[in-house]
This record gives C-alpha cells, structure tokens and sequence, in this order.
C-alpha cells in the first residue's frame, strides 16, 4: 500500500460518514476487535488489513490526506457531478 494510515485518521473517517465500528467491520472483512485494537494503537496493523479498512473507507466517500506538511487527515471526497 502506498500510504499509511493512522488510528486517528480510521475514527475520523467513521465520524464523517456516522459509521459505528460495526458498520466498518461489516464493510471491509475486519473484525470488530481488531478495529478496535488498530483505533487505540493497540496493534501494528497489516498492510492487507489497512487495504480493506482503506478501500471500504474510500468506497463510503471519505479521501485520506497524506501527511504534507499539515499532518495527515480525512475528508469527504468531491463528489463528481454530471
């Protein structure tokens, strides 16, 4: 993956989108510990498992913002109009 993704940025992303852990976990394969777990910096998460929780995000409409001299964050993608 090219991009890390920080615990902060993981229930930032859930707020913007009013998903609860549940409704994440659902959405990506992830089990609900292991997200909560990855939201507390419990664990060092896998690149696979930072893949599903990324692409179930993105999927939702949140886009993660590198770390660019601001500090990394969330907000809710542009949407395209036709």
């Amino acid at each position: 993956m090219k991009k890390d993704i920080y615990p902060e940025q993981i229930r930032a992303a859930r707020a913007l989108i009013d998903w609860t852990r549940e409704d994440l976990a659902d959405a990506s394969g992830v089990t609900i510990r292991t997200l909560a777990r990855l939201e507390s910096a419990q664990t060092i998460p896998r690149q696979t498992t930072l893949k599903a929780l990324s692409a179930a995000l993105e999927a939702a409409g949140v886009e993660f913002i590198p770390e660019n001299g601001g500090g990394p964050g969330v907000r809710l993608a542009k949407k395209i109009t036709r």
